[in-house]
């Protein structure tokens, strides 16, 4: 007990210093995983050395509990959609990345068998590396990330086929391959029976039990139940999985998927994502436990020429099928940075072609040293391309469209609006149709098409920008209207019409408090938070539907927005001092309870 409580506090203190110490450095919570394993690992400080492998394989169940989060994400016909990448982009990236791996090897020497077999192994990418890397950075559901999860999603239902090609590449039958066991020792059609019906029971449990089940579990009121609930479901499908030889992490996933539209969805994703975390961050520590130190200093040259050899072959083949696949550019550089690695799924592959004599131990030491440090590098690789190959891609390819020409006429209108979007657009429509001229200006090409189209006049141009302002006729109207959604931008024009256009009232809208808060500062007076008035309609509803007299309702709602109006520009002089705000803010929420209190007479019963 005394060890495994030992090691389960190492584990977690290397991940509690290195991830934070990873992520302010800009490197990602993957790396900080892996420096931390390899600093604790055999091969460094030794700190968890004899257990590393045994952890492994516990830790690889943090893979299948991700792909089932991703399953709920993605409904059946979502699926479908995505059949063509899924079969023709992940079928032609490990077919093709297979062959020129083999091409070159033989070119250098190696035996073909062995030369193929490396292919096979080294075609496979990290699916828990780069779908954490993909979603850390918001990238998943891009083009670039829809293809990667296509990609990574064929090579799990890959690694079957595989394991079933990969001992007939030995040079004859080993001796010492263990005797068929179980399902292996069935006839052909019999495994695939099984399959098929495995993998349709797991369908039927999915549409038929698990919701019942759930249901019946919710009634008890007990959220750890539900906990233990789902995890069981997961583990469940997984040995139903292993048990006809198929991916563990691919049941999980059609199950995911079949469950995409329960109504109990949110409350798996809720109850399995904590557990994903942290057996995905054990996993990637236990990746950089297994890079063996002891190797690299022996042949540093070798596998620092393979790791490369690897991540350029893999980079090039993918970015030849991104443009085969008409991926933009910068989505083909993406996808290509993403997946150039090794995956999980190449050490299970590599023991078991050691255990068939297709690879030596030694052959396979070095491709398992090579694979490991690929991962350990792919966060970077992440970095290389935010940091020096998209930024080449952002800038405009042309000039920027110029801003439109002003009429005269528009330029004696009273009212300026800058910005006619959700918000802007009803403060211009409900002027025009009071007669009262605007002159609108909006920075979406797009949207002023759009807007156009509905026979209203929109000038397409940056309202921030001076020379536009004086064409709009800011130096004789009388007032501007700041419906920017950009906050930063509505504070700069902010700034610029005080100091130019001094005369002019401001009227500005406020994405919240704190764009409230910039406001005041730079003295503005006219702000209008832009969720209040809905979020008092539904709250005045919601006290109606409860039996609360109408007046009673609506004097309630005045009453809170007169005192949160208030409040806010008491507090906008306390803002830079976290200890006077919260204190002056509970001051307030305490008076406010106390007024309304005494103000309101009580809800009449129903």
């Amino acid at each position: 007990m005394d060890s495994v409580l030992s090691h389960a506090f190492v584990y977690l203190a290397a991940a509690v210093i290195a991830v934070p110490l990873a992520k302010r450095f800009g490197l990602g919570s993957v790396l900080g995983y892996l420096l931390a394993g390899a600093l604790i690992g055999p091969h460094a400080l030794s700190l968890v050395g004899e257990h590393a492998d045994d952890v492994m394989h516990f830790a690889e169940f943090g893979v299948v509990m991700m792909l089932f989060l991703v399953g709920l994400e993605l409904q059946p016909a979502r699926l479908w959609e995505m059949r063509r990448k899924l079969v023709g982009l992940g079928g032609l990236q490990v077919l093709g990345t297979a062959a020129v791996v083999a091409l070159i090897g033989i070119a250098l020497g190696v035996d073909a068998r062995v030369a193929f077999a490396a292919g096979l192994i080294l075609a496979m990418s990290s699916t828990a590396i780069v779908l954490q890397s993909l979603q850390e950075r918001g990238q998943l559901k891009t083009p670039a990330g829809e293809a990667s999860f296509s990609v990574l999603l064929f090579q799990d239902i890959a690694v079957i086929p595989i394991l079933a090609l990969l001992p007939l590449l030995s040079a004859e039958k080993s001796p010492n391959a263990p005797a068929p066991s179980g399902i292996a020792a069935l006839p052909g059609w019999h495994q695939g029976a099984l399959v098929i019906l495995a993998v349709a029971t797991v369908v039927f449990v999915g549409r038929n039990v698990v919701n019942p089940l759930f249901r019946a579990v919710a009634r008890t009121e007990l959220r750890e139940l539900f906990t233990a609930a789902a995890l069981l479901l997961v583990i469940g499908i997984s040995l139903i999985m292993q048990l006809v030889g198929l991916s563990a992490a691919l049941g999980t996933f059609v199950a995911g998927v079949v469950l995409a539209n329960s109504e109990y969805r949110h409350e798996l994703e809720t109850d399995v994502e904590p557990f994903k975390g942290l057996l995905l961050g054990l996993f990637f520590i236990t990746v950089g436990a297994n890079i063996d130190f002891g190797l690299l200093r022996s042949q540093t040259a070798l596998i620092a020429g393979l790791v490369v050899a690897l991540l350029a072959v893999k980079f090039v083949v993918l970015f030849a099928l991104s443009r085969l696949f008409r991926l933009a550019t910068p989505e083909g550089l993406l996808f290509s940075f993403a997946l150039a690695q090794g995956g999980e799924f190449a050490f299970v592959l590599l023991t078991f072609v050691v255990d068939h004599d297709v690879l030596t131990a030694d052959q396979a030491s070095l491709l398992t040293a090579t694979v490991a440090l690929s991962m350990a590098v792919t966060p970077l690789m992440f970095v290389i391309n935010e940091r020096f190959v998209q930024p080449r891609f952002s800038r405009p390819k042309g000039p920027e469209r110029p801003a439109d020409r002003i009429d005269a006429s528009a330029q004696e209108n009273p009212v300026i609006i800058a910005g006619f979007g959700r918000f802007g657009h009803i403060v211009g429509r409900l002027l025009r149709a009071s007669q009262i001229g605007t002159t609108v200006l909006d920075l979406d090409a797009e949207h002023v098409e759009i807007i156009r189209r509905l026979g209203i006049k929109v000038f397409y141009g940056d309202a921030t920008r001076l020379d536009l302002l004086h064409a709009a006729g800011a130096a004789r109207a009388k007032l501007i209207v700041i419906a920017i959604d950009d906050e930063a931008k509505a504070v700069q024009l902010v700034e610029t019409v005080k100091k130019h256009f001094p005369h002019l009232h401001i009227f500005a809208r406020a994405a919240g408090r704190v764009h409230a808060y910039e406001f005041q500062k730079r003295g503005v007076q006219h702000f209008y938070r832009e969720t209040v008035g809905s979020s008092l309609d539904l709250g005045t509803d919601v006290m109606r539907s409860l039996g609360i007299p109408d007046e009673q309702a609506r004097r309630a709602a005045h009453l809170f927005k007169q005192h949160d109006e208030n409040g806010l520009r008491d507090l906008a002089q306390y803002w830079d001092d976290d200890e006077a705000y919260f204190k002056n803010a509970r001051l307030q929420i305490e008076a406010f309870e106390r007024m309304f209190a005494s103000d309101l007479p009580p809800p009449k019963s129903p």
